[in-house]
């Protein structure tokens, strides 16, 4: 869970990120490419 402002980040890029952060701890050598 991420708490952001909405007045500067978007609700969808909140969640953008947070998938992809879930991502890279799931898989850390992706992170080398």
């Amino acid at each position: 869970s991420m708490a952001c402002d909405h007045r500067t980040i978007d609700g969808a890029t909140g969640a953008q990120f947070l998938q992809t952060l879930k991502t890279y701890i799931e898989n850390p050598v992706l992170m080398l490419a």
